[in-house]
C-alpha cells in the first residue's frame, strides 16, 4: 500500500512539474521558425522553453559580417526571444563554419544538462545546409550521452533521456519528413510572426537578397506590411501529408479546420515515447 502511495506521490509531482523543452537550430531564426508556434504554446501554458542557436550568424548578409553582423544577430536574437516567451542563447561559433566534433557536442550536452531537457527539438541531418546538417549531427550524437555519467562529468548527467525531435522540412533523400506530432498554432500565428519579426537583418535583408533582387525590392518599408509580407513569404500553411498526424491528435473536425501547423518528427536515438507520453509532454494537442 505505502509503495502505490509513493509511486502515486511521484506521478503527481512530474505532472507539476514545468515541461522543460530545448530547440537547437544552426543559427539565430532557426528555431524561430521552425518550432516557434510550438514554444509560445508551451510557454502560455507555464511550461519553459529555450532556444540554442550554434552559431552566431556572422556570415548571413549581402553587405556586412564577421563581429558587427554577429552582434546585430544576437540582438536580434534576444528581443525574439522576449516576444516569443524563451530564454535564447546564441553559441560563438562562425556560420558556415560548424563542425561536428567532440568540443561542439559537448556544449549541446552541457545545454541539454543544464536545461534539464524533457524535450529537444533540432534540425534533420539532411539539409541544403551544412551548418543546419551538422547541427542535427550534433543534437543526435548527444541524443545517449546526455544520460552518461563519464561523459563532461563536470555537468551531472540526466537521470531519464528526453524525446528527441526533428523540424519539419521539404527534403525527400535519404527519406522524406515523416510527422510524430502535429500541433495546430493558429492561435499564435500572429504572435509567432511578430516574433520572427525580430530578426530584420535575416528575414527582411538577407533572406530575400538570397532569392534575387526582385524579391528583395518586394519588402515593405512599413513595419505592419513588413509582418504582413513574412506570413505570406513562408511556408506554414498544413501539408497535405501532414492532415492523417493532425486528425490523430486533434480529431477529425478540429484538424479540418486547422490552417497553420507545425510538426516534428522522433529521433530514434532518443526517449521512443508512447502516444500517452507524447499526449502528457506535447499537452497543447487536442485543445
Amino acid at each position: 500500500m505505502l509503495a502505490v502511495v509513493c509511486i502515486s506521490l511521484c506521478n503527481a509531482q512530474e505532472q507539476d512539474k514545468p515541461i522543460k523543452v530545448i530547440v537547437f537550430g544552426a543559427h539565430p531564426d532557426d528555431c524561430d521558425s521552425g518550432a516557434g508556434g510550438t514554444a509560445i504554446k508551451f510557454a502560455q501554458m507555464g511550461h519553459e522553453v529555450k532556444f540554442v542557436s550554434l552559431t552566431n550568424g556572422d556570415a548571413g548578409h549581402q553587405s556586412m559580417g564577421g563581429g558587427a553582423l554577429a552582434k546585430i544577430r544576437i540582438a536580434e536574437s534576444k528581443e525574439a526571444g522576449k516576444r516569443f516567451g524563451v530564454a535564447y542563447a546564441v553559441l560563438n561559433n562562425h556560420d558556415g563554419e560548424l563542425l561536428p566534433n567532440l568540443e561542439n557536442r559537448l556544449k549541446v550536452i552541457k545545454e541539454i544538462r543544464d536545461w534539464d531537457a524533457d524535450i529537444v527539438i533540432t534540425h534533420r541531418p539532411n539539409d541544403y545546409h551544412p551548418d543546419h546538417r551538422y547541427t542535427g549531427i550534433l543534437v543526435q550524437d548527444a541524443a545517449y550521452m546526455v544520460i552518461v555519467p563519464n561523459i563532461f562529468p563536470n555537468t551531472p548527467p540526466l537521470k531519464k533521456n528526453p524525446v528527441f525531435l526533428y523540424m519539419q522540412d521539404n527534403f525527400q533523400k535519404p527519406a522524406p519528413f515523416s510527422p510524430d506530432v502535429t500541433v495546430d498554432i493558429d492561435d499564435v500565428f500572429e504572435q509567432k510572426i511578430y516574433a520572427m519579426s525580430a530578426h530584420e537583418s535575416q528575414y527582411f535583408e538577407w533572406l530575400p537578397w538570397t532569392q534575387g533582387q526582385s524579391v528583395l525590392e518586394e519588402v515593405p518599408e512599413c513595419s505592419e506590411k513588413r509582418l504582413e509580407w513574412l506570413a505570406s513569404s513562408r511556408k506554414f500553411a498544413v501539408k497535405k501529408e501532414f492532415t492523417e498526424n493532425l486528425k490523430k491528435w486533434y480529431g477529425e473536425d478540429h484538424s479540418a479546420q486547422v490552417i497553420s501547423a507545425e510538426a516534428f518528427e522522433i529521433c530514434e536515438y532518443g526517449k521512443q515515447a508512447t502516444d500517452e507520453e507524447i499526449k502528457r509532454l506535447f499537452p497543447m494537442l487536442g485543445q
